[in-house]
């Protein structure tokens, strides 16, 4: 049994441990921090990685700023033109309706396959991993994400052979089906070619998000869903209001990447496509790589990347400090 006097010497013993040394120990710590010599060292392995960015990003960002003010073919030297390019780009309907093409990209790269990928990474998590085992959900997991892996080409290339309306796998098997009718050129339509390259971005994007939200799902605190569930909450109302807000700074991760990843898609376009048929697909993206090496018309392009940089940089800043304000 403890004494007055035990547990006020106890009480001691743990405030002196708890009280932060002083002296020599206090001096050595000083000496193993992050002083000035500490950050020298930090930067000396900075100092590639902003080499890489200067010559890779900053010193082509200013060229094709500059170049935006000029007239110029590839050639031969520049002409200043002032902001003679953006005042065509406001009144250039082809560029405007490839930024309305741009938001529908939007909502298939970021919107459909956030909303989606939390429910599918929720399902995983809560029915798959307990009804089964952890290993069928990391499995299904894997199976999602893998058309991340593919190279955007490749796998470009391989719906392009799918979507064929000859001999494309889609409109053969339909008619091998007796359902001869349904089979159509998706890609060819100009009615329903932007609707299919959205299908085909929600399937390769659905995999990233997916990943993202079941390692989330990992960190959240069991007892308040298991305290939600004790009080008659349904699975919807337990990843609605108990888990999305643990989980927020991963969603908007996830909202702005794909955002970002939309915004400057090319490649699906360029091989699925090529902005077709006529301008039903054209997106920002594909329109400057028009302008810089088929109409030869590089100041214009450039006008166009430029305006695209600023409206990435802008939606990023949005996007931070929205979640900067949420975290507060």
């Amino acid at each position: 049994m403890l004494t007055n006097t035990g547990l006020t010497n106890a009480g001691t013993a743990v405030a002196q441990r708890r009280r932060p040394s002083t002296g020599a120990g206090t001096a050595g710590n000083r000496g193993a921090g992050p002083g000035a010599g500490g950050r020298s060292a930090y930067l000396t392995y900075l100092l590639p990685a902003a080499v890489l960015f200067i010559l890779v990003i900053a010193v082509p960002l200013v060229l094709n700023v500059y170049t935006s003010f000029t007239n110029w073919t590839g050639v031969g030297p520049r002409h200043w033109a002032g902001i003679a390019n953006y005042r065509q780009l406001m009144h250039d309907s082809e560029f405007w309706a490839s930024m309305w093409h741009s938001l529908a990209l939007v909502a298939a790269m970021a919107v459909v396959p956030a909303v989606i990928g939390l429910l599918v990474a929720a399902a995983l998590f809560d029915v798959i991993a307990k009804r089964f085992s952890p290993r069928v959900a990391s499995l299904l997991r894997a199976c999602i994400y893998l058309p991340q892996v593919l190279p955007i080409i490749v796998a470009a290339i391989v719906w392009g052979w799918i979507l064929d309306p000859q001999y494309g796998a889609l409109n053969v098997a339909l008619r091998d089906v007796g359902l001869g009718f349904l089979a159509h050129d998706l890609l060819g339509d100009p009615h329903t070619a932007l609707l299919t390259v959205m299908a085909v971005l929600v399937w390769f994007q659905l995999g990233y998000p997916v990943v993202i939200f079941m390692a989330a799902l990992q960190r959240t605190d069991p007892a308040l869903g298991e305290a939600a569930e004790i009080d008659g909450a349904t699975w919807w109302q337990r990843l609605r209001l108990v888990t999305m807000p643990q989980i927020r700074p991963e969603i908007y991760v996830v909202l702005l990447t794909c955002t970002v990843a939309s915004l400057r898609a090319f490649g699906w376009i360029y091989a699925l496509t090529s902005g077709g048929p006529g301008v039903a697909t054209q997106v920002p993206s594909y329109y400057s790589y028009q302008s810089f090496f088929t109409n030869l018309n590089v100041g214009y392009g450039s006008a166009i990347a430029t305006v695209m940089t600023v409206i990435i940089v802008a939606v990023s800043v949005v996007f931070l400090w929205v979640q900067r304000r949420h975290a507060l």
